[in-house]
């Protein structure tokens, strides 16, 4: 697969203590060094936090290194195979499975040294070792909303003889969710006074929406939805889809069950295949929703152009927009979702990381804690302009003109294990739609194959 050969490879660069809870050597005041690697967002979205915890822990020094996406896991492997890697990285999450042996989870405490000032008449500057409980799982799941736990909480096992135990082995910044963009101008152009809140509506809506040139072409697509290719996120939108049709992404063993039909499901209702189908129908010219062919731009420019009056995507897409058409009357709403369904969104996030090879490893938890929590971490969303994944600021960002409709997801929001290579089911969904939309594979034998390729990642022995 992908990526975990490689990193199995590496695992014996690592020290003999990966994975183990911290150590236990004394703090003492020496300068430390923490590097961090993260992707998307500029080092000032961090300077509040960094300035904050140097204010407590002057002998520190952070460095923040943001690299681009298309490179990152490359940099990230050869940097450790070199012995250079980071201390601090974010991991999206559905990769943490995948980089698990090179990740220091949690400990359950850390010891680290602070300056402090004491005394009443005659004050004094004085460097204080303290030792913090870090986080326990009660408290990740009544601090964070409800999908963290289930993405960044694994199996800790050092010793085949011993029982697994379960580790924290990371904490989100944000948590984004898939939302629905829309052209204000063409929405309203159409008689269309509110952003569809069901798919029932939002067919309805493409409808109105979709205009054609004098051959008989589509001119204005409704939605970008229906291919894979140049759809941003086309595999979120199909998992969206089949989780929202109540399709059990994987079986009480973990395993892809999405190709199955449920033993509760009604009988003809074939819940994965029948999400695909209706994904793929705004892209076929025979269905009456048709809006969307592979001769448009990515889903993200057609709708910066105004060529799409609606697409999918999540908050990294709003200063992208804002760049790239500022003129652009544009809202955000919540994902559609069933009529009378149970609510069901999608999360797509990244969480923060220690590296087992960081010689500070006591060091780059702690400052994880601190930027994680909430009194911390509310700079950064402000800068960052994201969503929080914290239950106890979600109330503060309903309100806002953007970030508004991925609040209100939040508490809903879900995601399943992609198996030890996520690019893999990426591409494997992608092929799903390609199939279907062409015809040329029976159903059930293109739902089986999806399933069949995507489970062999779920074996780190391949």
């Amino acid at each position: 697969m992908k990526k975990l050969s490689i990193l199995l490879l590496f695992t014996l660069l690592v020290t003999v203590g990966a994975g183990c809870t911290g150590g236990t050597s004394t703090a003492s005041f020496d300068d430390i060094d923490i590097v961090i690697w993260r992707v998307f967002d500029d080092d000032d979205t961090f300077d509040a936090i960094i300035d904050n915890y140097r204010a407590l822990h002057p002998n520190i020094s952070v460095e923040y290194k943001k690299l681009r996406y298309d490179e990152y896991e490359d940099e990230l492997i050869q940097a450790f195979a070199e012995g250079r890697g980071p201390d601090v990285l974010s991991l999206h999450n559905t990769w943490l499975p995948d980089y698990q042996v090179l990740l220091e989870p949690m400990p359950s405490s850390t010891t680290v040294s602070y300056l402090e000032t004491q005394g009443t008449l005659r004050k004094e500057t004085v460097v204080v070792s303290r030792t913090t409980n870090t986080m326990s799982m009660r408290e990740l799941e009544s601090s964070f909303v409800e999908q963290v736990a289930e993405d960044v909480v694994l199996d800790y096992q050092i010793d085949p003889d011993i029982d697994p135990v379960e580790k924290i082995y990371g904490l989100p910044m944000a948590m984004d969710t898939m939302t629905l963009f829309y052209n204000k101008d063409l929405l309203n152009a159409a008689g269309i006074a509110t952003p569809p809140s069901t798919w029932s509506e939002f067919q309805d809506d493409i409808i109105a929406l979709t205009t054609y040139d004098s051959d008989g072409n589509v001119d204005q697509s409704g939605a970008a939805i229906g291919t894979s290719d140049n759809v941003e996120r086309a595999a979120d939108i199909l998992s969206l889809l089949m989780m929202q049709n109540g399709t059990e992404m994987t079986d009480e063993r973990g395993r892809v069950y999405f190709h199955e039909i449920p033993k509760d499901s009604p009988e003809g209702v074939y819940p994965g295949y029948d999400a695909t189908s209706f994904y793929t129908d705004f892209a076929n010219p025979t269905k009456e929703v048709y809006t969307w062919n592979d001769n448009f731009d990515s889903s993200y420019e057609s709708f910066a152009n105004g060529e799409t009056a609606m697409f999918f995507g999540y908050s990294y897409h709003i200063p992208l927009l804002q760049a790239a058409a500022p003129k652009l009357n544009y809202a955000i709403a919540q994902a559609p979702q069933i009529s009378g369904g149970r609510e069901v969104n999608f999360a797509n996030y990244w969480v923060e990381c220690v590296a087992a090879a960081s010689e500070n490893p006591e060091w780059a938890w702690n400052f994880i804690l601190f930027a994680t929590d909430e009194d911390q971490v509310i700079n950064y969303l402000d800068e960052a302009q994201k969503p929080t994944a914290l239950r106890n600021l979600i109330g503060g960002q309903l309100d806002h003109s953007l970030l508004g409709a991925f609040a209100e997801q939040i508490l809903t929001a879900q995601s399943w294990y992609h198996g030890y290579d996520a690019a893999v089911t990426e591409d494997v969904f992608g092929d799903l739609i390609d199939t279907i939309l062409a015809g040329t594979d029976d159903p059930e034998n293109a739902m089986n194959s999806a399933a069949s390729r995507i489970s062999d990642t779920y074996n780190k022995s391949d």
